[in-house]
C-alpha cells in the first residue's frame, strides 16, 4: 500500500509540471513550546491547495491511498465544495490529478 505522503509528493511534482503553483495544506490547531496555539486551515480542508497558472484557478486536492476514505469533515467540505468554481477532487493518483486538472 502506498502512503499517502509519497502520493502527496508525487501530485505536488506532476502539478508544477503542468504548470501549476501547489503547496501542501495543514488543517486543525498546533500548540508550539511556548505555549501558543496556531490555527491552521479549517479542519477537512483538502491536502495540497494552488493555482492553474493559465487561467489561475483554484485546485484543491484531497489525496488518499488505495483503501483511504474522507473523514466526516472532509466530506462535510467537499459537499461545500463541489459546486464551487474551483478544480476541486479525491486523488489517489498523480494520474487522477493531472486528470482533474485536465478536464476541467
Amino acid at each position: 500500500m502506498t502512503l499517502e505522503q509519497k502520493i502527496q509528493n508525487d501530485i505536488m511534482v506532476a502539478m508544477a509540471r503542468h504548470g501549476c503553483t501547489v503547496f501542501r495544506s495543514n488543517a486543525g490547531t498546533v500548540q508550539t513550546k511556548f505555549g501558543t496555539v496556531i490555527k491552521l486551515a479549517p479542519k477537512g480542508w483538502p491536502d495540497i491547495t494552488g493555482f492553474r497558472h493559465s487561467d489561475g484557478k483554484i485546485i484543491l486536492i484531497e489525496v488518499k491511498n488505495e483503501t483511504g476514505k474522507l473523514r466526516k469533515d472532509q466530506i462535510k467540505f467537499q459537499k461545500f465544495i463541489e459546486n464551487k468554481p474551483v478544480l476541486y477532487g479525491v486523488c489517489r493518483s498523480v494520474e487522477d490529478a493531472i486528470g482533474l486538472i485536465e478536464s476541467n
